[in-house]
């Protein structure tokens, strides 16, 4: 069921549909958007009568949902979410360039990496403290050891940080250090987690799964929501396909289909997405170009050294590349796009 408020609804007006939904037994998650607000409602086993709604004050109309996600669904929020971090609008004007390791070695080598990206004007640090991998003896990652020395590189460099959730067991701690907390591609339908992530107080940057389908990627997006997290940040990094040219086959087709049906931001990875180096730019720059809010890329100082992930992270000179491109490709479009206007 979603509940409509009248451009002029007041406040209290809101509150009184909100207090009509909790009596009902039922969750509801007010959107406020530019023009109205739209209430969603869940927790409701079957169809709930609209006569609840239709005739309290304020109420424009109630509709009944046939989507299996509501709480991400444009028929819930017409306008897009923008999820702000710190100083950083993803969904907002600018493509947003998330950048660093794939993984903290040491602290010597993020503050490296970290240097080199935050000259180039990047404001959110990625790097992985907790490491699934598919080997159990590759490297897991440095743990909360990884967590402070992430914490420093804020510190020192003003940037925020982004880094992934393994497990229920270390959420707390992870959010404890975290700005955005990411949800790996493997851990898509951890429903457990997607749920405690949905009660944190930090966005949540959700990757699609390795064979996920559009729908069953927004329905995990909907059990973060459902929770009451509304910031959740969406990220393509790649399905796996027959090929074997690449790592995974970037589906860029996704973006404009999140767009469509979502008011959630969409960000791509190229890195995951293609696994080689060479192949990170191009995909990065047809990215921006298909629409993406964003690119989130592995950067290493000495990938040959690197402890994971070293074949497809960015030498220095190739990422200020990336950046250029990515901002002139953005710039073009909008003016592409004032010109046909």
């Amino acid at each position: 069921m979603l509940i409509v408020m009248k451009a002029d609804a007041t406040d209290q007006q809101v509150e009184d549909v909100l207090d009509v939904i909790r009596v009902l037994g039922f969750k509801p998650h007010p959107m406020p958007g530019a023009t109205r607000t739209a209430i969603g409602i869940t927790g409701n086993q079957g169809a709930i009568d609209p006569g609840h709604f239709e005739n309290l004050p304020g109420v424009a109309e109630a509709i009944r949902v046939s989507k299996p996600y509501k709480l991400v669904s444009r028929d819930l929020k017409h306008d897009d979410t923008i999820v702000r971090v710190g100083d950083v609008e993803v969904g907002g004007p600018e493509p947003v360039i998330i950048a660093g390791p794939c993984a903290v070695e040491s602290l010597d080598q993020a503050m490296g990496i970290a240097e080199m990206v935050a000259v180039c004007g990047v404001k959110l640090f990625r790097g992985g403290a907790f490491k699934p991998r598919t080997s159990p003896y590759s490297f897991q990652g440095l743990g909360e050891e990884g967590l402070k020395i992430l914490a420093e590189v804020r510190d020192r460099f003003n940037m925020k940080i982004v880094t992934e959730v393994l497990d229920t067991d270390t959420a707390d701690l992870v959010e404890e250090y975290a700005d955005v907390l990411q949800i790996g591609a493997r851990n898509m339908q951890n429903f457990s987690l997607l749920k405690r992530v949905g009660q944190a107080s930090k966005p949540v940057m959700l990757k699609r799964g390795m064979s996920a389908t559009l729908e069953e990627f927004l329905l995990a997006a909907e059990y973060i929501m459902a929770e009451g997290n509304y910031n959740v940040i969406l990220c393509e990094r790649g399905v796996r396909t027959f090929a074997d040219h690449t790592r995974n086959t970037l589906d860029l087709s996704i973006v404009p289909a999140v767009q469509n049906r979502s008011h959630l931001p969409i960000i791509v990875d190229p890195s995951h997405g293609t696994g080689k180096r060479h192949k990170v730019l191009p995909l990065a720059r047809a990215s921006i170009a298909v629409g993406a809010d964003g690119i989130m890329v592995e950067v290493h100082n000495q990938p040959e050294h690197a402890l994971s992930d070293g074949p497809q992270a960015l030498l220095p000179d190739m990422f200020k590349q990336l950046v250029g491109e990515v901002h002139a490709i953005h710039k073009a479009i909008l003016e592409t796009e004032t010109s046909l206007v």
